[in-house]
């Protein structure tokens, strides 16, 4: 039976998806908080970053896999206008229910969906834009998942990815004494769960760099893949295009 990564540990494939699941499920009320603490509000920059390069425009069929709460399936619904179809998708479904209020809440009705981002329940060359921020990391087959997104990505269409990477050498112990000491001591304190923002820390090392996830997306069929690094490469935003 096959072998993947839970963080640092070795699981059955099977297993992960699970293990994940019940990360999300743990941290889902407490995530929006959490990433504001984490992150010193970094987060929204780096999120707002992403909106500008997907340049929505009215009329657009948008994805946004592991959408969680919502902050980019908000963004590009307003941008779609009434004629354009925004879905908002999570595999983690106390994450899709907070993310779905929240949308409510703020007056946007957009469709929700239970997705699995591996085997995404859409016709080929369906959307304009994917989108998926911050999710990627926790995908059992990242290859597997890259390639769904791109078969229903219209010719012409874009791809972003979004997500933590490999920080600049000068940064990397600072960072690293962030991610395993502060990290999980806020998880514990405001979360009261410091094993979940353990896993996170030790998903982001696990992760490929940015040119292996470069390479990934060519293999998964786009072009012209770039990347740009933020925050001193502590998150990474690459873009690819179908053809």
């Amino acid at each position: 039976m096959s072998k993947t990564h839970f963080g640092y540990e070795t699981v059955e494939e099977q297993d992960k998806a699970k293990k994940v699941a019940g990360v999300f499920h743990s941290v889902a009320s407490n995530y929006d908080l959490m990433n504001d603490l984490m992150s010193g509000g970094l987060h929204r920059i780096w999120k707002h970053f992403t909106i500008g390069q997907a340049k929505v425009r009215p009329g657009y069929k948008v994805l946004d896999l592991a959408g969680g709460t919502g902050d980019l399936a908000m963004a590009f619904a307003k941008q779609a206008g009434e004629t354009g179809e925004v879905w908002h998708t999570d595999i983690n479904e106390s994450m899709l229910r907070v993310g779905r209020d929240r949308l409510i809440d703020k007056g946007v009705l957009t469709p929700a969906l239970l997705c699995d981002a591996e085997k995404i329940p859409f016709s080929d060359n369906y959307f304009n834009i994917v989108t998926v921020a911050f999710g990627l990391r926790n995908m059992t087959h990242k290859d597997r998942a890259l390639a769904e997104m791109t078969r229903v990505l219209k010719p012409g269409g874009k791809l972003l990815v979004l997500e933590f990477s490999k920080v600049w050498e000068p940064l990397k112990k600072p960072y690293d004494i962030y991610s395993f000491k502060i990290l999980p001591w806020l998880g514990d304190k405001v979360a009261k769960d410091a094993d979940s923002y353990r896993y996170l820390a030790e998903s982001i090392r696990m992760h490929p760099d940015q040119e292996t996830l470069k390479t990934m997306m060519e293999q998964a069929g786009l072009d012209r893949v770039e990347y740009y690094n933020l925050s001193g490469g502590v998150v990474a935003l690459h873009v690819g295009t179908k053809f």
